[in-house]
């Protein structure tokens, strides 16, 4: 779901790597780059249930700390995940956090961010109302909204609430 915020932090000059549970290569030869030494990307196999193993892993592919960290974890694994891989990030790394959709009242129940000593943006992601329809974000409209939270973090700004879409209105109309 993020490949298009790794494929411009590659494009960047971001050593990236991409847990996730998928492979899912991203095409260095189709990047355009925006410096003249773009970076690059590894694959790390993630199982959330295995935190561990996760930060393991993504410890080998980093060979160094990490300068930033973009998450989207399901709320269930979220936790023990960042905590699992808090010990590879730079101290001062900022930390942009993806949270869906599937709450009611996302403002209410918007966790507060997991690792605390990081600067966080945090990113809200919503719907799209067309006339009396709702939709979901597109692939394009999650990767602009994320990289919109990314520049933030990157540009060292205070901790801030990025929504993307519409929330879910709450309470539900009647």
């Amino acid at each position: 779901m993020l490949a298009g915020v790794a494929s411009w932090l590659v494009s960047s000059g971001w050593h990236v790597v991409l847990p996730s549970r998928r492979y899912c290569p991203i095409p260095i030869d189709e990047i355009e780059p925006v410096i003249e030494e773009p970076g690059r990307a590894i694959w790390v196999e993630a199982r959330w249930e295995r935190s561990q193993r996760l930060a393991h892993d993504a410890a080998k592919a980093l060979d160094g700390e990490a300068d930033l960290l973009v998450s989207w974890v399901h709320d269930t694994y979220r936790v023990p995940v960042l905590n699992a891989i808090s010990g590879l990030l730079r101290p001062d790394a900022p930390i942009v956090e993806v949270h869906g959709s599937a709450v009611n009242d996302q403002v209410a129940n918007l966790p507060e961010p997991a690792l605390a000593g990081h600067p966080t943006q945090r990113v809200l992601l919503g719907y799209v109302r067309e006339g009396a329809l709702t939709r979901w974000l597109t692939h394009a409209e999650i990767v602009e909204g994320v990289l919109t939270a990314v520049r933030r973090a990157l540009d060292d700004r205070p901790l801030t609430q990025h929504q993307v879409g519409e929330l879910r209105p709450w309470p539900p109309p009647l």
